[in-house]
């Protein structure tokens, strides 16, 4: 077994993200790499073996959040002095804001010893050693994708779920968004190679995967199949051991019929969807390039509820793009009411240098946007709990997590998701069995709040019910580990290679 003094001998590492679930897919890969390499995670170590600093510091940045940008440099500032103490440490900056501004980090901090972008994070490795050996900063920016990023090493984040990439890149344009350009059009990976990785991890103990992609549900527009997504969800139904299957994000654009039957038809797929609308007025949707209209949207959100009647809808909401009316945002408002999501990601519009927004007329003052965000807050807060109260009295099944519940101790109450991914606190009767993270749990609601449902019936002889799961299994195994919680290293998927034709049926899923 390692012990501390074994740590304390090795190289350490500290990945740091900024983002969205993307970047922490691909921080696993990231922390991966570098424990093949022989790095040791420093948040690994005991509080009081830890150093001020990991020899190696990575940055795995993002560049669509506001003031991005003031954030990195902020925090490679902090860093100057622990490197100027310690010449031999070395820091590295990858991600989105490495691919944008690419030699202006080395620039504007000079003590950075490497800067790599989205496409090559597996250099990372050979960089910090030519760092080290050449005593000057490595800069490699590739503008397109040569590998995979799941062909890496990778150390996940947890025992019981799992992020699986099915594409990188966009072939949208939209006019707020930079992601197209730092991560280049979309690159989709072979269904072989997905299903062939998701039953990997099942193996090792996942029970919930996330499929992840920039548009999930364009997926298959490399190789000419527009019904690919929908075959690839019915596909994973026919995994053993597989509990839960999400994903995130669609585009409504590219939502399709046969998506939402998939959706319903598959037992393990959620009830759950994430579809972003960022704004209500078609005036401004026709601005921001969405290819899409209020009335398409709502038309999606109808469709998905007729066939999946308790689906949990979010949402992504712009406020305050250029040019945006009273009558603009009211139009959202008023989309978001009949909606009804269950909760939004809400946004202020800010400029993002290198997007056409960026040099639109009509930028609006910061005033008129915050009291804009202020209403939509109050009238999401409204729907979101009128929506989660409508859950009251229901049981739910709930997979424990770990670090959910910020107050969970001082409540006495665990935490986890829902199958329609709400948040649900829940208690434990006295002297019942103590669920596990990654076990299933199936209680009674008592009360809907807006950001979460409060399960308490159990304390008063309601629904208490404990599965154990291979999930379970997999988090118990992994509290004696070297790193206790964390799943060990796992070797990156091999590459099938180019597809020669499309697969045409459900079947060449699993090829």
């Amino acid at each position: 077994m390692t012990t501390t003094a074994d740590h304390a001998a090795a190289k350490t590492y500290d990945v740091r993200t900024h983002g969205c679930q993307m970047n922490v897919h691909d921080s696993e890969r990231l922390a991966g790499l570098l424990e093949t390499a022989g790095y040791v995670d420093v948040n690994s170590l005991p509080a009081d073996a830890r150093p001020e600093a990991a020899d190696v510091v990575v940055f795995n940045t993002c560049a669509v959040r506001e003031n991005a940008d003031n954030k990195l440099y902020g925090n490679l500032g902090q860093l100057r002095p622990v490197k100027t103490k310690n010449p031999d440490m070395q820091i590295a900056v990858g991600g989105c804001m490495a691919q944008k501004d690419r030699s202006t980090i080395v620039q504007k901090a000079p003590w950075v010893d490497v800067v790599f972008g989205t496409h090559n994070i597996g250099s990372l490795p050979a960089l910090l050693d030519r760092a080290r050996h050449n005593k000057r900063a490595e800069v490699e920016i590739l503008e397109s994708l040569e590998t995979f990023p799941s062909t890496l090493p990778t150390r996940r984040d947890s025992a019981y779920a799992g992020w699986v990439s099915i594409s990188v890149g966009c072939n949208n344009t939209c006019t707020f968004c930079i992601v197209p350009s730092l991560r280049g059009k979309e690159a989709d990976r072979r269904p072989g190679e997905i299903l062939a990785e998701i039953e990997a991890l099942v193996a090792q103990g996942v029970v919930e995967v996330t499929l992840l992609g920039q548009n999930v549900n364009t997926y298959g527009v490399e190789f000419g199949d527009r019904l690919a997504f929908g075959k690839l969800l019915r596909a994973c139904g026919e995994i053993d051991g597989l509990e839960r299957v999400r994903f995130t994000s669609p585009h409504p654009a590219a939502f399709t019929d046969d998506v939402i039957a998939a959706m319903a038809e598959t037992p393990n797929v959620m009830p759950s969807l994430h579809m972003p609308l960022q704004s209500g007025s078609d005036q401004v949707l026709k601005a921001m390039r969405r290819s899409y209209r209020s009335a398409k949207f709502l038309g999606i959100l109808d469709k998905v509820r007729a066939q999946i009647p308790d689906a949990a809808i979010t949402t992504d909401i712009i406020v305050g793009f250029p040019g945006e009316t009273d009558a603009d945002f009211e139009e959202t408002l008023r989309v978001v009411r009949e909606a009804r999501f269950s909760s939004a990601f809400t946004f202020q519009y800010s400029i993002r240098p290198g997007t056409p927004a960026a040099t639109m007329p009509d930028q609006l003052p910061k005033a008129v946007v915050q009291e804009r965000y202020d209403r939509l807050i109050e009238v999401q807060e409204e729907v979101s709990w009128a929506e989660n109260r409508r859950v009251e009295g229901r049981d739910v099944e709930v997979l424990v997590a770990t670090g959910e519940g910020r107050k969970d101790t001082e409540t006495r109450r665990l935490s986890g998701r829902a199958r329609d991914n709400r948040l649900v606190h829940f208690a434990v009767p006295e002297g019942a069995e103590q669920p596990r993270p990654g076990d299933m749990v199936t209680v009674g609601v008592t009360y809907g709040a807006p950001h979460h449902l409060v399960a308490d019936a159990a304390l008063s002889g309601g629904t208490y019910a404990v599965r154990r799961t291979k999930g379970g299994d997999a988090w118990a195994a992994l509290q004696d580990a070297p790193v206790p919680g964390k799943p060990a290293v796992s070797l990156g998927m091999p590459s099938l290679g180019k597809p020669s034709t499309a697969p045409t049926a459900a079947p060449a899923c699993g090829a």
